[in-house]
């Protein structure tokens, strides 16, 4: 029987758990939450959402994080997690599985004792940097310091703990430097190859590499200006994809795609500018040099299934598909979470 991508993909999701690993808007009280039906709406069990980064105080990160876990826990079709268990639960009743990421160790204060606080309040993977230099490392857009003792302390506890060590937004040295020193698998939770294009926030083959050699997973990310020329399509998302399964093989990819509300409330609206404007926002964290674009566009989530289509269609088999849809993540977290 001829191979049908559309129907390969639709009997996939439908039997298997799909995950993204990161979703990138902004942390803010007043962000309207239902929009995470998008997600649903894609046929997505599994997103980790993030609750804070280092553009902002750590103590907007804990309002941040109050406020999305109350909307969680009080709101029908949404499932705050702690076992790949309860995601296969929450998918068995068509509920999105919920944990919670922090972009930057700012979020810490600088205090190690803060991590065991997040983990108990659902936060399930942590970066060492966004972008700039912090008290854990260096950013991917700062000069490479490399690991600091206070970073190795955290990513003590966060093994101890269980929760998963992220190295996007994070600069190379740090990033080597702490995978060698996680005695657990480590991720690039959303980050893209730089051998394909060649921007600061992509990372090199090597560190790929690296984290493969963890037992870890790279996601691809769908942001336009990490794909390509501002590229979402999801063509481009699949040779993403493909670079790394040559390069680590199929069981080390997985899918970030770093998709924001933002985009969803904005797509809306007449005057929309999607994620356009970083730099004038804050050109410490984004430089003009990495994101002068006038419009900054992402890959959707409902491009998640397109993107198993499109691996249908190039001949992955079933089983490699299922892996990089979600599989593969699901192995770290069950090698992590405690």
């Amino acid at each position: 029987m001829a191979n049908n991508p559309h129907a390969t993909a639709q009997r996939l999701f439908q039997e298997n758990v799909i995950w993204d690993a990161h979703a990138g808007f902004g942390p803010d009280p007043s962000v309207d939450l239902t929009k995470l039906q998008v997600w649903k709406d894609a046929g997505v069990n599994y997103l980790s959402i993030d609750v804070g980064y280092d553009v902002m105080d750590w103590r907007d990160t804990i309002k941040s994080l109050a406020a999305f876990r109350r909307w969680i826990l009080a709101s029908d079709g949404y499932r705050l997690v702690t076992t790949v268990e309860q995601i296969r639960d929450a998918k068995k009743v068509g509920d999105l599985a919920v944990t919670f990421d922090l972009e930057g160790m700012n979020a810490l204060d600088g205090s190690v004792d803060l991590v065991e606080m997040y983990y108990h309040l659902g936060v399930r993977q942590m970066l060492f940097a966004y972008n700039r230099n912090n008290l854990a490392g260096g950013g991917c857009h700062d000069t490479d310091m490399g690991l600091t003792a206070f970073g190795r302390a955290v990513i003590a506890e966060m093994n101890r703990l269980g929760m998963v060590v992220d190295c996007s937004h994070t600069a190379y040295t740090t990033t080597m430097e702490a995978m060698e020193a996680s005695s657990a698998p480590c991720i690039f939770s959303h980050s893209n190859a730089r051998a394909l294009w060649d921007h600061e926030r992509n990372i090199w083959d090597d560190q790929a590499k690296a984290c493969a050699a963890t037992g870890g997973v790279v996601g691809i990310v769908g942001i336009g200006i990490f794909m390509g020329e501002n590229d979402t399509r999801t063509t481009t998302l699949a040779d993403h994809v493909d670079h790394y399964v040559n390069l680590l093989g199929p069981e080390h990819v997985g899918v970030g795609l770093d998709y924001a509300l933002q985009d969803e409330l904005e797509a809306e609206s007449d005057d929309s500018e999607g994620l356009a404007g970083l730099s004038g926002r804050n050109s410490e964290y984004w430089p003009p040099s990495q994101y002068n674009y006038p419009q900054i566009d992402c890959s959707r989530p409902r491009q998640i299934i397109e993107l198993a289509e499109e691996l249908s269609r190039r001949q992955y088999s079933e089983k490699d598909i299922v892996a990089i849809m979600g599989g593969n993540f699901i192995r770290v977290v069950e090698a992590v979470w405690k």
